[in-house]
């Protein structure tokens, strides 16, 4: 089986390799040139091998081709459609003219043309592959060179990347530290914006009354500055700066004194212009017409500086020779004013009490009334005698010896409640004992009674005082009250009139209530030494006639 598979398969090749020798042999291109060298115009798709084989049959005269045309077709460089290339008579020797003899061919149709023909093919594609070979040698040249300039060039651009990938790092930390830096001086900004803000609030409240309106212009133009919208941050630091540098002048001046021209208020009102002598925080001012020489000084409630006049001649000729040449004494006020201010709130007693308003009427009144009757109370009380004890010894003795002439006699000597006692009870000393006892203790009631009269007047007065000045107290709020509805609260001074009513009025009504409740405790007490003195005398009289008894009854008990 196997002998005639593999004779089948013997008849199979033997069929192809007929068939394949029955096929026409291709002629490998006819030669383009004769005898003379011609031009050839380039096709699309030509190649020098293509060429080549146009011309002379072969691939091999590609490098004749590419000597008689060096110039036109560059090295690695393809052949381009329309080029025109001169094609040499011989590709393998150019000075040489000769033509190639073809081959001789086999027959057609027998193994021998189809073995030519097979070896052509293999010995025209080994051609090629040995010219491609050598082309690829010649392209790889240039291509390698085109690929160590595009390798250099990529190094290169790298190298570029990373410079400006670091360039651009360094740009972002850059742009991060001067935002820093920006946000930085911002708040050193708003820091300095708030200083110099402070420093004018403080430079104006520690100006003197006179420098005021020398330093007005540029302390409103420090102070308005940030306010405005219009005004740039230079300028506004600008407008600051001035100020700073106007302070450190003003502290350059004020070492040794400093004098300039400005007005104040004279003693009559009138506005004066003048010189003023600043030392430190004392002021003095000198008018042009040197009819006003005073110190100068601020008064409530108004911007102008107000002149205080010397009372001291010596005192307001030195002012004014230092105002007006320069130099000279300084009458310096140590108090720096407040002497004179202390002095001008002095006021008499009736602009006081007129001050605490209509409620001051009943105080005052009741005030009268309870110093009247505590006077007429403590005369009373002082001319009232006690009985001594000399006194008492006496009559005593005599009603133990039952000599009731020589007691009544003694007790008649006695002025005052105490000897009508101590008579009415020797008058009654023959009656019962108990009788004598009523009729002395009803002559105690009635000297008490006497003796306590209009003492709770007193007592009332020292209560209702202060009631008084309470009420005042009330109508002085409610006044002031109304003012601030009517003039705000702004005016301090048109506001002082309610509250001195309230004050003077809780004054005044304290004033009269402790005097009137001391002088009810001492009134009361004196009154009642009195009626102490008298029960006192009472008992040891009642005492002596239960030793000594004069009625039967008394006798017998």
């Amino acid at each position: 089986m196997k002998i005639r598979k593999y004779f089948v398969l013997l008849l199979l090749l033997a069929g192809a390799l007929f068939v394949q020798a029955q096929e026409p042999v291709k002629e490998v291109g006819a030669p383009l040139v004769s005898n003379q060298p011609v031009e050839y115009a380039v096709e699309a798709g030509d190649t020098l091998m293509g060429v080549s084989r146009k011309a002379y049959g072969d691939s091999d005269g590609w490098r004749a081709i590419y000597a008689a045309n060096e110039g036109r077709i560059k090295a690695g460089g393809g052949l381009k459609e329309g080029m025109v290339i001169t094609l040499p008579v011989n590709s393998a020797d150019p000075d040489t003219v000769s033509f190639p003899d073809p081959d001789p061919l086999p027959s057609e149709g027998t193994f021998e043309r189809a073995d030519l023909s097979v070896q052509k093919k293999l010995e025209a594609s080994l051609s090629e592959l040995t010219a491609l070979r050598e082309k690829i040698v010649m392209e790889k040249i240039p291509l390698s060179r085109s690929l160590r300039d595009l390798e250099d060039e990529l190094l290169a651009v790298r190298r570029d990347y990373q410079q400006t990938t670091r360039t651009l790092d360094s740009r972002t930390l850059d742009l991060t530290n001067l935002r820093s830096e920006i946000k930085s001086r911002e708040q050193e900004k708003s820091y300095l914006a708030n200083l110099l803000s402070e420093y004018i609030r403080n430079f104006e409240s520690r100006l003197h009354i006179t420098e005021l309106n020398r330093y007005n212009d540029v302390l409103e133009s420090a102070k308005l500055a940030p306010q405005n919208s219009n005004l740039s941050d230079l300028e506004i630091y600008q407008a600051q700066a001035a100020l700073v540098a106007a302070s450190l002048e003003r502290l350059e001046k004020g070492l040794g004194g400093d004098r300039f021209a400005g007005t104040a208020v004279g003693p009559g009102g009138l506005v004066k212009e003048g010189t003023f002598v600043l030392v430190g925080p004392a002021a003095v001012f000198r008018s042009n017409d040197g009819e006003v020489i005073g110190s100068a000084e601020q008064r409530l409630g108004s911007l102008e500086p107000t002149v205080i006049a010397y009372e001291d001649a010596v005192d307001k000729s030195a002012a004014g020779k230092l105002a007006a040449n320069g130099f000279g004494r300084f009458p310096l006020d140590p108090t720096l004013g407040n002497a004179h201010k202390m002095e001008s709130t002095r006021q008499t007693l009736w602009e006081h009490i007129s001050k605490g308003g209509l409620t001051m009427i009943p105080i005052l009144g009741l005030a009268a009334a309870a110093l009247a009757v505590a006077l007429f109370k403590w005369i009373q009380l002082s001319r009232m005698r006690s009985p001594n004890d000399e006194q008492i010894g006496v009559i005593l003795q005599a009603v133990s010896e039952h000599d009731t002439f020589t007691a009544s006699e003694v007790a008649g000597s006695i002025n005052g409640p105490a000897g009508d006692m101590l008579e009415s009870g020797i008058e009654h000393i023959q009656e019962p004992r108990d009788l004598v006892e009523e009729v002395m203790f009803e002559k105690v009631l009635a000297a008490k009674l006497k003796l306590e009269s209009w003492l709770p007047f007193v007592a009332i007065s020292a209560s209702s005082a202060p009631l008084l000045g309470l009420l005042g107290t009330v109508t002085g709020i409610i006044n002031t009250f109304k003012l601030i509805t009517v003039f705000g609260s702004g005016d301090v001074k048109s506001l002082s009139g309610g509250i001195s009513e309230a004050l003077i009025t809780t004054e005044f009504g304290l004033i009269v209530a402790i005097p009137s409740l001391l002088l009810h405790a001492f009134l009361s007490r004196k009154a009642r030494g009195l009626i102490d003195q008298m029960e006192k005398s009472a008992v040891s009289l009642m005492n002596q006639i239960g030793k000594t008894p004069y009625h039967k009854t008394d006798q017998a008990a």
